[in-house]
């Protein structure tokens, strides 16, 4: 087992990689498709699910692609999953936090950084994460919606102050809209409930990942027509 310190350029491919491998486990816990949609496989020396649908790999893969974009130059404050009924009102919010310990000049991103995480142990974290996720409707319970309802997704990019995201290359459109407040963490009420699943202190760039319930989930009676569709800080990804 390699303990050798990561790279910058290592710390972000491991948070991107474990990021796409916890946006499959959040959509077959959550039950946002039905089970056989998904295979069983191991990441992290702990099973996992996975899509085995092409079009929603390829928007998944597509979206940690510029969210990873976006990582390698500091960006990033937030990549939000965020599950929504078919009144595009969001119910829970699966929040990775990401903040940046040290700035690295570009010549130095495949240089080993004292004092950081090894690569092997960073693995043994994100196994932790998944555990905590594969575990989270004992903490959230089912995810139950009115007879025809039905839940879908969307991943919100939050980006640190006075930035925006990066420009597209190849000639291609923009991964990122403006996502609607109300999917955002700034648009979130006091009526909202925040569980912290984990984190981890890499010594390069640190995550951590909480899930919160909605207002308007938790109410026994909910009526869709409040949800305000209004723009906020945050950039949604373009399926």
């Amino acid at each position: 087992m390699s303990e050798t310190p990561l790279t910058w350029n290592q710390a972000v491919k491991g948070i991107t990689e474990f990021i796409e491998v916890a946006i499959h486990t959040i959509l077959y816990v959550r039950q946002i498709y039905p089970a056989d949609l998904f295979v069983r496989r191991k990441k992290y020396d702990t099973p996992v699910f996975q899509s085995r649908h092409p079009a929603l790999n390829e928007y998944i893969s597509g979206t940690v692609k510029a969210v990873s974009d976006e990582l390698v130059l500091g960006n990033v404050d937030k990549v939000v999953v965020v599950i929504k009924d078919r009144n595009q009102v969001a119910l829970e919010r699966f929040i990775f936090s990401v903040q940046n310990m040290i700035e690295v000049e570009s010549y130095n991103k495949d240089t080993s950084v004292q004092d950081a995480m090894s690569s092997a142990k960073l693995g043994q974290y994100f196994r932790s994460f998944l555990i905590k996720l594969n575990m989270i409707e004992s903490q959230l319970g089912v995810l139950e919606l009115p007879t025809g309802d039905e839940a879908s997704f969307a991943v919100v990019l939050e980006l640190k102050e006075n930035t925006v995201p990066s420009a597209s290359k190849d000639d291609q459109p923009p991964p990122w809209v403006p996502a609607d407040r109300q999917h955002t963490t700034s648009g979130v009420s006091e009526a909202a409930q925040l569980h912290v699943l984990r984190a981890v202190d890499t010594g390069i760039i640190n995550i951590s990942l909480a899930v919160q319930e909605s207002e308007q989930k938790l109410q026994v009676t909910k009526d869709p027509d409040d949800a305000h569709d209004t723009k906020g800080q945050g950039y949604a990804d373009v399926s």
